[in-house]
């Protein structure tokens, strides 16, 4: 495994499994493939309605608690709830979260990220950071924060690779994890004759050619799967590194090419929706 250290000391590891769009059950079994393939970070949210499959998940592993990186990330409607992080730590089933982000820069995120940085200074969060927001709205954070963010989640890819955007964040401390690291299972990505070439090279799939290009270029990624076998070849990325030239071959297939792309009426919708967090499984 290989390490990220945060912008406050904290360890977290380069490569992680993402719950996204899996159902409780799902969740709960990938989680705990994905631990016994010897991932250490999970990656969750409260609007995946999946926190306590996940949490089930870990106590089943039979892990010490502080073998696992857990992070989780707030949703908009929560923003203003003082008991926000404690219900989620309640889900979780945990006394604390490795990492975590404000969801969307929804709603009013300032409230939510002060909610944060009250539960580091309280110890309930190892770190704190952001998802999906753009370099204005960081800057927005930074003027205000006493807590730095130290991580951005956003999405990443060789055809959306952010490289304005890595390098602010390169100059703040903050580092990028990226989700959709695959394409959004863009077959056209997988399917580039230099992945392909490579994997032939390496033993490797496209898409573990793709991870460790990630890793490589200083990107934490979190593919989410709910299949057995793909959740261990999605952590089998340790045993090969790419050339200098091969990484540049990569760097140059850089489209700018976004799969989610926010609007104004979004973040609205965002802002309005309550998950039914209480009512998890």
């Amino acid at each position: 495994m290989e390490y990220a250290t945060l912008n406050n000391g904290v360890k977290m590891p380069m490569a992680g499994i993402g719950t996204f769009l899996l159902t409780p059950d799902e969740a709960e079994a990938s989680v705990l493939r994905a631990l016994e393939c010897g991932y250490r970070l999970i990656d969750t949210a409260n609007a995946y309605v999946n926190e306590k499959a996940v949490g089930r998940a870990m106590k089943k592993s039979g892990l010490r608690r502080e073998e696992i990186f857990l992070e989780t990330k707030l949703w908009p409607s929560f923003y203003e709830q003082a008991d926000a992080v404690d219900k989620t730590l309640e889900r979780l089933d945990t006394d604390y979260i490795d990492l975590l982000l404000i969801h969307q820069p929804a709603g009013n995120y300032i409230a939510g990220y002060k909610l944060m940085e009250k539960a580091y200074k309280e110890g309930k969060v190892k770190a704190i950071g952001l998802s999906n927001f753009t370099v204005e709205q960081i800057e927005e954070i930074l003027s205000v924060c006493e807590v730095k963010p130290a991580v951005l989640q956003t999405e990443v890819h060789p055809y959306s690779q952010e490289k304005k955007l890595k390098e602010f964040l390169t100059k703040q401390g903050i580092v990028i994890q990226a989700w959709y690291p695959l394409g959004h299972g863009d077959k056209a990505l997988i399917q580039e004759p230099v992945f392909l070439a490579l994997g032939e090279k390496y033993g490797k799939t496209s898409a573990q050619i793709i991870l460790r290009w990630h890793i490589q270029d200083g990107n934490i990624v979190i593919p989410g799967s709910k299949n057995p076998a793909h959740i261990k070849d999605n952590f089998d990325l340790f045993d090969f590194t790419l050339t200098d030239e091969e990484m540049a071959e990569i760097a140059a297939m850089d489209k700018q090419k976004r799969y989610y792309v926010s609007t104004p009426e979004l973040l609205q919708k965002y802002a309005e929706m309550v998950p039914p967090v209480d009512d998890q499984k």
